[in-house]
């Protein structure tokens, strides 16, 4: 399986590509369903389910995404805390949302269940450090809200956690799974009753008639009732890129010396806060631990994100080798609630699910049933605090630049043009850089064996500057989080489009992307 960066994750272990049709003849389905992550897959099996005829697409393969990048915590908490949603919402919303982490396990547990889903799944407590006394007035909030919502969080003694903290809290009935085995098992038995998966398949757009939609994809055009974006964000340009801002989070799973340290969720109140749980793979048991969050786009070095969760947990942890090291992305909503529901601005047939903050496993889970509901009875408890209309446009939204999606190569043959951009780049094999020449912007990378990629270094959605991860070797928009290859081409939406191409004589190699 790939996904999207060039660090591997442990999941990736598992698949190397899900065997997808090549081709599908068929035109005319009841839903499309944009996006092959747990959101997309548990959605599309929900409603093929319940008799609709669906099809995913999926710009890479099933996997690539966040899904491919997790740590796959299950939790009935949340990064929004229950205090925060109560002075946010109200006391009664808050316990709806109370209701929505025991929900999607027991959605999970079901379909474990019923289709024979070998994917790790085991049943843990959670336990929340206070490494100060700021944090403690916090927990001491986190642990009073969740009392009054139904969950059952309380302060606890002798629990053994190698950073000195002055407080720790426990939650039961919390969880964790292997994520690409379980959304590869269901997207086997979603085929099985009929749907239909493509990858390798970007959206490129749709088109809006009040009782039909026609999506078009670099693979002809497919038409709907119902359309689904289950995606980072959805692709082009929609208001809910100025409602959801992209941030990447960090994960180093390391080999365990002697096989100590609790077999239970962690997670201390660090702001960003840092996240630790163990899983076997491989026959090796490995501690998994995350943290460094930042915005998409607005760290200069990435890599020193790495060195930072690595020098932390190995000054408290007894640990062996870095066994595996990766980024993901996730999207933060500017009120802390996710988006699930009809996509603003639609005629009422399209959906969007996204702004999971930390907690995609859970809240993809429950956007299966919150969208299939919707789409089947137009009703669901969960509908009014989710829906993403719920926050308004901001003033100036009607002029927010369109975006680009025609592809483009420029061919250069300006001699003293790459004479110019080799000099103001002066890079080494392996690095990169944005360098402004004669009124344009270009972004450069030399790889190790010394061939150059010179790309325009403007992001079609909206023609932000691209900014390089060294980390994942990707150029990311620090504006909405599209993401693209060294080669331009497009790893993360919302872009719909790579990255344009500089070519220098017309007979350099000008593979597919």
């Amino acid at each position: 399986m790939f996904r999207d960066g060039a660090r591997k994750s442990m999941w990736q272990e598992e698949i190397k590509r899900f065997s997808a049709d090549e081709n599908i003849n068929e035109k005319n389905f009841d839903v499309i369903i944009v996006g092959g992550g747990i959101t997309g897959v548990s959605t599309a099996l929900e409603l093929q389910k319940r008799g609709k005829k669906c099809l995913l697409i999926e710009a890479s393969n099933i996997g690539f995404g966040t899904t491919g990048g997790t740590t796959a915590h299950l939790n009935t908490f949340f990064d929004t805390t229950f205090d925060e949603a109560i002075n946010d919402f109200g006391e009664d919303q808050a316990k709806l949302l109370a209701n929505v982490g025991t929900e999607a396990i027991e959605i999970i547990q079901e379909n474990i269940s019923q289709y024979q889903i070998d994917c790790d799944f085991e049943k843990k407590i959670g336990y929340i450090f206070a490494l100060d006394e700021k944090q403690n007035n916090k927990l001491e909030k986190m642990v009073e809200a969740a009392e009054k919502v139904g969950i059952n969080m309380k302060f606890c003694n002798g629990v053994s956690f190698p950073v000195s903290f002055v407080s720790v809290a426990s939650v039961s009935d919390q969880a964790q799974f292997h994520p690409i085995k379980y959304i590869k098992k269901l997207a086997e038995v979603f085929i099985s009753l009929g749907g239909s998966i493509l990858e390798d398949c970007t959206c490129i757009s749709h088109s809006e008639e009040e009782n039909s939609i026609t999506v078009e994809t670099s693979k002809g055009n497919f038409n709907a009732e119902n359309l689904v974006y289950a995606t980072h964000i959805p692709p082009g340009v929609n208001v809910l890129h100025l409602m959801a801002a992209p941030y990447r989070s960090y994960v180093i799973a390391f080999e365990i010396e002697n096989n100590k340290y609790s077999e239970e969720l962690m997670y201390d109140l660090y702001d960003p806060y840092r996240y630790y749980r163990t899983h076997v793979v491989n026959d090796q048991k490995l501690l998994i631990a995350g943290g460094e969050d930042h915005k998409t786009g607005h760290e200069e070095d990435t890599g020193i994100c790495f060195s930072n969760l690595e020098n932390y947990v190995r000054k408290y942890f007894n640990v062996g080798a870095a066994v595996y090291s990766w980024s993901s992305q996730y999207y933060e909503p500017v009120d802390g609630m996710p988006y699930i529901g009809k996509l603003p601005g639609s005629k009422g047939n399209i959906y969007a699910a996204t702004g999971f903050r930390g907690n995609g496993m859970i809240f993809g889970t429950i956007s299966s049933k919150v969208i299939s509901d919707l789409i089947t009875e137009n009703k669901n408890k969960y509908k009014k605090l989710f829906d993403p209309g719920r926050i308004k446009p901001v003033a100036g939204f009607t002029s927010f630049v369109k975006e680009n999606t025609t592809s483009a190569t420029d061919f250069i043959k300006d001699k003293l043009f790459k004479e110019k951009i080799s000099s103001l780049a002066e890079l080494n094999d392996g690095e990169a850089k944005v360098v402004k020449y004669e009124g344009g912007s270009y972004a450069i990378y030399k790889e190790t064996e010394g061939k150059t990629h010179v790309l325009k270094s403007t992001c079609p959605h909206t023609y932000c500057d691209v900014r390089w991860n060294s980390a994942e070797k990707s150029w990311d928009c620090p504006c909405h989080g599209s993401r693209f290859a060294i080669n331009g081409k497009l790893l993360n939406a919302p872009s719909t489009d790579g990255l344009q191409r500089i070519y220098f004589n017309e007979n350099e190699d000008k593979e597919n992307i």
